[in-house]
């Protein structure tokens, strides 16, 4: 008598969610496990890549960063499902299922939640192609039009975008406000960030740091601060980061998320009272950046620890550590400022950082890297 096969059910087609399918891959046995993608579109959006299609067409970026999720998810004992979860009903020991967008339930053994972020702004893309190069050549038009531009928020989500402003319009009049006395957040040296602002500002960049912009209106030609200031604005970007994209994962129970909406998970990236669950990429509680560079150390964490679930491993529960902190912020395609936390801390300026990151936005690197 045959034994129905288990379902790994992976929620997410971000970094997180791709890298640890590419892991899972080809460690599971086929006759006895299928391996399920749910993903609300059917592409990887390569968000480095994301100011520099929305400020300019020169490129045609958004065929290459927007990269189809191809057959070989949808190959065998693997399937790719394009659509969103909306609650999950976890039956502890006996795995559960997910509910979707279109009422369809998948049943899993064990789960994995990568859902990534919830952006502003023109990182936040629609869920097909053809409506996200719609939006990006909105904004395009924007940008073009703008002369008085103001981004709020200056970490790297801000800057990144500022550089790109300056690159196709040099006279265009950019201010970055943000909350800090210092661009970025202390997860980064003072140097490094003091570094950043006198980069920026040589670009002719205006910084208005420990400011808030709560009402993004423009009246009058301007946006006021929280402190009164009046700042000359025709356009007005939100560029605050993100949010982490966990409001279904509620539906699992009150203890379940913080305060700020991240998962709550232990050194296994299990989550709490939930075994059969794990979490991965931006959306976990942990005090680290959330970076792409970070979802390869989770993949490989939740695999170890899936095939020893699965009894296909005899290996101790394998712990994740945490990661070095290490940031490229572009300025333009140029230019650009890096910290790698190792040693004494190594700071690098235009070029290494331009031949780094800023040339190419890693688009061909990410592809390789998650065999896109």
């Amino acid at each position: 008598m045959s034994t129905k096969p288990q379902n790994i059910v992976i929620v997410g087609g971000g970094g997180a969610g791709i890298a640890t399918w590419n892991a899972l891959s080809t460690r599971l046995d086929a006759k006895k496990h299928n391996l399920i993608l749910v993903t609300s579109r059917p592409f990887f959006t390569h968000l480095p890549a994301g100011h520099r299609m929305a400020v300019t067409s020169k490129g045609h970026l958004e065929d290459c960063a927007l990269m189809p999720l191809g057959e070989k998810f949808n190959t065998g004992n693997k399937k790719l499902i394009v659509a969103s979860v909306t609650s999950i009903v976890d039956q502890d020991q006996q795995g559960g299922y997910v509910v979707l967008d279109n009422g369809e339930k998948v049943e899993y053994s064990i789960l994995i939640l990568a859902p990534g972020t919830r952006w502003e702004g023109p990182l936040d893309l629609p869920n097909t192609k053809a409506e996200a190069v719609e939006v990006l050549n909105t904004w395009r038009s924007r940008f073009a039009k703008a002369e008085n531009i103001v981004l709020v928020g200056g970490g790297a989500v801000g800057l990144e975008l500022a550089g790109e402003i300056k690159d196709i319009g040099p006279k265009k009049n950019v201010t970055i406000v943000h909350a800090q006395s210092l661009y970025l957040n202390n997860t980064y040296p003072e140097k490094y960030r003091k570094y950043i602002v006198k980069q920026f500002a040589a670009r002719g960049i205006n910084a208005m740091l420990g400011e808030y912009v709560d009402d993004l209106e423009i009246k009058d030609g301007c946006v006021v601060t929280r402190s009164g200031k009046k700042i000359a604005a025709d356009l007005v970007v939100p560029t605050r980061g993100g949010r982490p994209n966990t409001k279904f994962i509620a539906s699992l129970g009150p203890d379940v998320l913080t305060p700020s909406g991240n998962v709550k998970v232990g050194q296994t990236l299990q989550l709490v009272n939930h075994p059969r669950i794990f979490a991965a990429g931006d959306v976990i509680n942990w005090e680290e950046q959330k970076q792409f560079a970070k979802t390869a150390g989770h993949a490989n964490v939740i695999k170890e620890n899936v095939l020893i679930l699965l009894g296909l491993s005899k290996k101790k529960p394998v712990l994740y550590k945490g990661a070095i902190e290490m940031i490229v912020v572009t300025n333009g395609k140029y230019g650009g400022a890096g910290y790698f936390g190792v040693l004494w801390g190594i700071l690098i300026g235009n070029w290494l950082s331009s031949f780094l990151k800023s040339k190419s936005l890693l688009i061909g690197l990410t592809k390789y890297n998650l065999s896109l």
